[in-house]
This record gives C-alpha cells, structure tokens and sequence, in this order.
C-alpha cells in the first residue's frame, strides 16, 4: 500500500525525464532538421562527431573546465568551512556573505561581470588602463575565454560548496577535534586527519556532483562568450544548442547530448560503487 504513495513522483519521472531522453537518444541516429520526417543514418552522426574539430575542442574544454571545478572552488570551499567552523563567533554572517551570489540570477551574474569587471570601457579592467596599467578583456582571447568564464562561474558557486562543507563539518563529533588538539595535532594535521575524513562521504559526492555539472555548463558560456572567440569557450552545450537551432542539425545535438550524458552517467556508476564499499 504505501508504495502507492511514489507512484505520482514516479510518472513525473517518467514523462518529464525518461520519455524526453529516450527519444533524445532515439533522435541520435536520424538526421533531422525539426520541420521534416526524420531520415534514419545509424550512426553517421557519432561518425560526423568523430572527425569534427570543433567537437574535440568542446570536449577538451569541457575536460579543463572540469578539473578547474574539482580543484579551485573545492580547496576553496573547504578551507573556508574549516575557517568558519575553528572560529564559531560569525559563521552564520559569513554564510550568508559566501552563499549570497548563488542566489543571484546566473544572467545577471554574467552581465554585472561582463559591464563592470571585464569590459574594457565601463568596468574594473578600464579604470586599470585609465590608470597606465595593462589589462584586457579576458572574454575577447582565445587564450583565455574559457578561463574568464570560469572565473565567473568560481566566484559564484565556491560559496555553496562552502556552506555544504560547513554544514557536514559542524557533524564530526567535536570530541574527535578536541582529542586531536589535545595531542598536540597542528590545524592542518586536525584537517587532514580529523575533519576530511570525517566529510569524505560528502566531498566524494559533491565532487561526483561537480563532474556532471561541468559536463551540463552551458548559462554563463552561452551569455558571455556565446563559445567564442573562434570556439576558444565552446562547450559540449553550447555546441549541442548551435547544433540543434543554428544548424538544424537535430540529430547530431542528440548525439552530443548523448556523449554528455554518458560521463554523467560514468560519474554516477563510479559514485554508486564507492557507495557499496563505504558499506561493505
């Protein structure tokens, strides 16, 4: 009987998720522009994939933006929480300060960014070259666009993993962090020892969460560099969208969406495993 009670959330799923996906994976093999019959081509379009050159730049910088992600707002967050949670008097301010601009809308992130930090007439990097200093646009490089991008996105999702740590933190038993104090456990060897493995379940997970959400980024791309200059920013989403409705090319955004969702889903297989041996 009271499995009745999924059954609505169940047929959610099914309408809203899996329906949708199988018949973005069923697209993968037709080519198709969105207006005529689908024309069925097997796997030409993974083929087409395969030789593209700006799908091999994509990927890579969905690769580099990732281990960006894994590293940069992760140490950050962490030691940010460790902070928070060794100094007590103002966590619940600091909290606020740190989860404050994950709460702003990403468009207005990105152009607050672009008009007042970046732009070379109106923001920080104009005052620099009024005042006899070299700065550039970092989003008109190819060097560094995707960089610039990432900078953004840092600035607004560090504050969020710190707030989760913080939050997992505050669950190791404080018995543990004083009998590390009273042995004479320096701050980081309390971190190392004490406190990291006493979150490892949740680092493990958001760092699992962060692999599929760099493989999905798409809103601060799109809106600040379109994937530009010269692809230097492309994204497999970005990639997958220019596809879809730039190109008409539909089937072959479904077979991106499916090269996507593939590393989603060896993230999750490999989170799932690590899972089953916490418990064993």
């Amino acid at each position: 009987m009271h499995r009745l009670y999924v059954l609505p959330t169940l047929l959610i799923n099914i309408v809203i998720i899996a329906i949708p996906a199988m018949m973005t994976i069923v697209l993968a093999f037709f080519q198709w522009d969105g207006i005529g019959a689908p024309v069925f081509v097997g796997l030409d379009n993974f083929r087409d994939l395969w030789t593209d050159g700006v799908f091999w730049t994509a990927l890579t910088n969905n690769v580099i933006w990732t281990v960006i992600f894994l590293t940069v707002p992760i140490a950050m967050g962490l030691l940010a929480a460790t902070m928070m949670l060794v100094a007590r008097r103002g966590s619940t301010f600091f909290q606020v300060v740190y989860f404050l601009p994950v709460i702003i809308a990403t468009a207005i992130t990105a152009r607050v960014w672009q008009g007042m930090i970046y732009s070379p007439v109106t923001g920080v990097a104009g005052l620099l070259q009024r005042l006899g200093l070299e700065a550039t646009n970092p989003l008109t490089e190819t060097s560094t666009a995707l960089y610039g991008i990432a900078t953004v996105d840092l600035w607004h999702w560090w504050g969020f993993l710190c707030v989760i740590f913080f939050a997992a933190l505050r669950q190791v038993p404080a018995e543990q962090i004083e009998a590390a104090r009273v042995e004479g456990a320096t701050f980081f060897q309390t971190i190392r020892y004490v406190l990291l493995p006493g979150i490892r379940p949740t680092i493990t997970l958001m760092m699992i969460m962060t692999v599929i959400w760099s493989f999905l980024v798409f809103d601060f791309v799109y809106i600040l560099t379109q994937g530009g200059p010269a692809y230097s920013s492309e994204v497999l989403s970005t990639f997958a969208y220019r596809s879809a409705f730039y190109d008409l090319a539909v089937g072959k955004a479904a077979a991106i969406s499916v090269v996507i969702s593939l590393f989603g889903l060896a993230a999750t297989i490999f989170y799932i495993r690590v899972q089953a041996r916490e418990f064993d």
